[in-house]
């Protein structure tokens, strides 16, 4: 596995004058692997947009390693990353305390009468969507920590992350009208409850809609 990343050059409209839906993005990331393509054996890529101190960056998770050059396609020349993720994912274990940072589309399926299928919607809430990923935590192979308040504070302990950013990006489809993508960053601390279905959920995303920006987990060891 790879973990791969490149400033977006924000600066250069022209040159990412393109860049105006999540579809335009997923292009940019499948088109980075040629080599999958040439051969026709395509696999999954989870990516992320991340905004740091001012700076916007394509994140982006991989089986291969992604071509250099098609990487920097829309980037700043000269920023783009590929670091081995495989050593990293070796060493993670049981009861690790861990900072995290996930977008995702969090949704609920509603049951229509007389319909087989639910139908899929989006919670909108900030509450909604807290409760989103409190749900998938355990199963996902972590558990959220608490925050416990100070002895003197009649507060109840709280869990310790936060909604860092909503937003409804448009997803321009081949067929048919665009639509709005619900788009949620969660950031906070969790612990290693189970290392096989956590090592999952890291590779292979959180929710829906992956291959359009949401589902990819990064976390950072607390020292």
């Amino acid at each position: 596995m790879y973990l791969s990343r490149v400033q977006i050059d924000i600066n250069d409209r022209y040159k990412t004058k393109d860049l105006t839906h999540l579809g335009a993005f997923h292009n940019w990331v499948e088109q980075s692997f040629p080599t999958e393509i040439s051969t026709g054996q395509r696999s999954r890529h989870l990516w992320r947009i991340d905004v740091l101190a001012g700076k916007k960056y394509l994140l982006v998770l991989s089986e291969s390693k992604p071509d250099l050059g098609m990487l920097e396609t829309y980037g700043v020349p000269g920023t783009a990353i590929i670091k081995s993720y495989t050593k990293f994912l070796a060493g993670i274990h049981e009861g690790q305390l861990m900072q995290f940072r996930l977008t995702a589309n969090p949704t609920h399926t509603v049951t229509r009468p007389g319909k087989k299928q639910g139908r899929v919607m989006p919670h909108v809430t900030v509450a909604q969507q807290r409760q989103w990923l409190v749900d998938r935590a355990e199963k996902s192979g972590f558990q959220l920590i608490e925050q416990v308040p100070d002895n003197d504070s009649e507060q109840p302990a709280t869990l310790a992350f936060d909604i860092v950013n909503r937003e409804w990006p448009m997803l321009h489809r081949k067929v048919g009208r665009g639509v709005r993508l619900s788009c949620v960053t969660f950031e906070g601390l969790l612990r290693v409850s189970d290392v096989d279905d956590f090592k999952h959920t890291l590779t292979n995303g959180l929710g829906r809609e992956k291959a359009f920006g949401m589902g990819l987990m990064t976390v950072i060891p607390e020292a």
